[in-house]
């Protein structure tokens, strides 16, 4: 080798934590105060962070690997986002969504459409075991229901989101449920029985707010107008009939059985386009068209006037319309594969290890890198990995049981995530429920409160379990 390797230098603690710093300033105050797109802000921020890592010693060959490593990682999850946006249009163009609308605002009482929305996206998606998936499919037609009835979008979208994350959070079938007792090397049903401990009480939290917050509203002032309008062009559009539910039985069988997702979505997709063309009497044409351009209103063939808000309200979907949300993922792993490559990352979380030690600390600590890493990476499954494999030997030499390690993991890992607007999970949620993250943050209440609650557990004791000495020297 007659070329000579570029020396490479380890990242000074103030090297690493600059552009985070940078991070936390420059979209505070352009995505926060300015309404800036968060895309541009966080290409300026990579190119800070690629400054850094030419400075110590690296290529921009070697940069580019990490960036295509972590989008790489990343992918399954555009393939999903994508899947979701045809579903759907699918959807719409079959009736799915239009009927469960159309009774929907029938049955809910606006004062508990909050109460009502967490409950069922929580059934939902601890029996499905997908957070994305409950909001893409029964939380689109929970806000198209909040929309006829008047009831706050941004409240109901973060009673969506918050009930969401307690099946992503608590469910077997759960990839993140899985992923935290895999990276803190605990038995995955003491690992969901222990997240009882956090879980429970933020639930009884946001119900609370919930019920208090629908009580002060009833909804709009013209709500039975409103719905009445709904309706009647909504039965002007589309037939009624209990064959509509058949994409949705398919996609909740397929997620109990563990049939691969993305196969799953794209098949209730067809079979919505199909139930569009036999059911409905819409063309093949549009039906295709739906999955990758969303649905429209004139596909119908309704002649009638329809006002704005219902236009807004079906007019949606379609692979097309995940576009900007992909287009931020990427400008994102721009950032966290430099941040990942150069070991700026490491180097920030191993800081804050280092004066650990007591159990509060430990727990406050693996929390702080959790949203660290959910802040810089915007990955729900590096906020769990990473702070594992960091806190693993931790906790063991503090006699803590790892099912602790597991739970915190959880707590201020996967549910923290859809918190972070340029994060996949984030503008996935604002894409699919058309709220900002920032504007459901407030109100999704479960995804904060767990790790309040998991604070106070550390510091009063309740719910910590320790390694037994006896049993710790056999083993």
């Amino acid at each position: 080798m007659n070329k000579k390797e570029r020396v490479k230098k380890k990242p000074t603690f103030t090297q690493a934590i600059m552009p985070i710093i940078f991070m936390m300033v420059t979209l505070v105050i352009g995505v926060g105060y300015m309404k800036l797109k968060a895309e541009p802000i966080l290409i300026l921020i990579a190119f800070l962070a690629g400054g850094i890592a030419i400075n110590l010693g690296y290529t921009w060959d070697e940069m580019q690997k990490g960036i295509i490593e972590k989008i790489s990682m990343a992918m399954p999850a555009i393939l999903i986002l994508w899947s979701v946006g045809a579903l759907i249009g699918s959807w719409m163009f079959s009736g799915v969504i239009p009927m469960i609308i159309y009774y929907g605002v029938e049955i809910i009482n606006p004062k508990f459409l909050l109460v009502t929305a967490f409950l069922i996206t929580a059934v939902f998606s601890t029996i499905t075991g997908t957070s994305w998936g409950s909001v893409g499919t029964i939380g689109v037609a929970i806000m198209g229901i909040a929309g006829g009835l008047g009831v706050s979008l941004p409240a109901t979208a973060g009673a969506i989101v918050a009930g969401s994350y307690f099946g992503d959070k608590l469910s077997p079938l759960s990839d993140t449920t899985n992923l935290a007792p895999l990276a803190a090397g605990a038995a995955l049903y003491d690992h969901i029985k222990h997240m009882l401990y956090t879980t429970i009480p933020a639930t009884i939290v946001s119900l609370t707010v919930y019920f208090i917050a629908g009580l002060g509203s009833s909804g709009a002032g013209n709500t039975a107008e409103m719905v009445s309008t709904l309706q009647n062009t909504l039965n002007s559009m589309f037939n009624w009939n209990i064959v509509l539910l058949i994409p949705v039985i398919l996609i909740l069988v397929g997620s109990f059985v563990k049939w691969p997702t993305i196969p799953t979505m794209l098949c209730s997709s067809l079979i919505a386009v199909l139930i569009g063309i036999f059911m409905q009497g819409f063309t093949l044409k549009n039906g295709f068209l739906s999955l990758i351009n969303g649905f429209n209103v004139t596909m119908t063939g309704y002649e009638g006037e329809v006002i704005k808000d219902i236009m807004t309200l079906l007019n949606r979907g379609g692979a097309v319309s995940m576009a900007g949300t992909t287009i931020l993922v990427f400008c994102a792993m721009g950032f966290a594969g430099i941040m990942s490559i150069t070991g700026m990352l490491d180097t920030v979380l191993e800081a804050i290890t280092r004066r650990v030690k007591s159990t509060a600390g430990i727990i406050i600590s693996t929390i702080a890198s959790c949203f660290t890493v959910a802040f810089v990476t915007g990955n729900s499954y590096l906020s769990i990995l990473l702070p594992g494999q960091l806190f693993n030997s931790v906790y063991e030499k503090y006699n803590l049981q790892a099912k602790n390690l597991s739970r915190t993991l959880e707590d201020s890992g996967t549910v923290l995530v859809p918190l972070v607007p340029w994060s996949a999970a984030g503008a996935y949620m604002t894409a699919t429920l058309g709220v900002d993250t920032l504007a459901y943050l407030p109100w999704a209440v479960l995804c904060y409160m767990g790790i309040v609650f998991a604070i106070i557990l550390a510091f009063t004791g309740i719910g910590i379990a320790y390694i037994d000495p006896s049993k710790k020297k056999t083993n």
